[in-house]
């Protein structure tokens, strides 16, 4: 069953999320089990929606890569624990991306 994170750093920036996001997503790319990734500026901060294709393999990112690289610090990055929710998702959808030429 997929899962789904929501987090919330009240005061980040989109430049903090840049590199934050650097240090803990492989270049190119989303880390293992992680299908889908959002984020953006809200009231107050930066929200981040991730999703995963189990609650393992969030686990798994959290435990061997977020929170590590979290509790070094990352220069310039988003600093402090983030309010956090976590879903268990029972509906996913996703728009077919569109054909190209």
């Amino acid at each position: 069953m997929a899962f789904a994170i929501t987090h919330f750093f009240k005061g980040a920036t989109k430049e903090q999320y840049d590199r934050s996001l650097r240090a803990v997503h492989p270049a190119g790319g989303l880390p293992k089990g992680q299908i889908y990734h959002v984020a953006g500026t809200s009231p107050g901060g930066v929200t981040i929606f991730a999703v995963h294709d189990s609650r393992k393999s969030w686990e798994t990112f959290r435990d061997t890569i977020l929170t590590p690289a979290m509790q070094k610090g990352i220069e310039g990055g988003m600093q402090g624990a983030p309010a956090e929710t976590d879903i268990e998702v029972f509906n996913l959808q996703a728009a077919k991306a569109p054909e190209t030429a």
